[in-house]
């Protein structure tokens, strides 16, 4: 089975509600992008796939879930010199009255 031809870094996000606020702090210029699960599929096949994101130059990045669903976050060097160390946080979504929670 092919897989990308660059290293990146998976956060599996699990299922996720519309609103939910991902913060996204880099050590490095590197790629962001937030998918569905299908298009996380679609990356690892090497397929097109859609995202959210692009790349990071500044950090933290937040990115914010748009639909609710099973979300993947990707971090990856393809086009940068390195792979950036990274970590990511959920923040809760407006009014829905959760705290803070990282992801694992």
């Amino acid at each position: 089975m092919a897989a990308p031809n660059f290293r990146y870094t998976h956060y599996d996000l699990k299922p996720q509600r519309a609103g939910t606020t991902i913060e996204v702090t880099l050590s490095a210029v590197n790629n962001v992008r937030l998918m569905t699960a299908a298009n996380f599929q679609r990356f690892t096949e090497l397929l097109d796939f859609k995202y959210v994101g692009g790349i990071a130059k500044r950090s933290p990045i937040r990115l914010v879930i748009p639909e609710n669903g099973h979300w993947h976050l990707i971090v990856d060097m393809e086009g940068h010199h390195g792979l950036a160390e990274s970590s990511v946080k959920l923040l809760a979504a407006p009014g829905s009255g959760m705290g803070h929670k990282q992801a694992s």
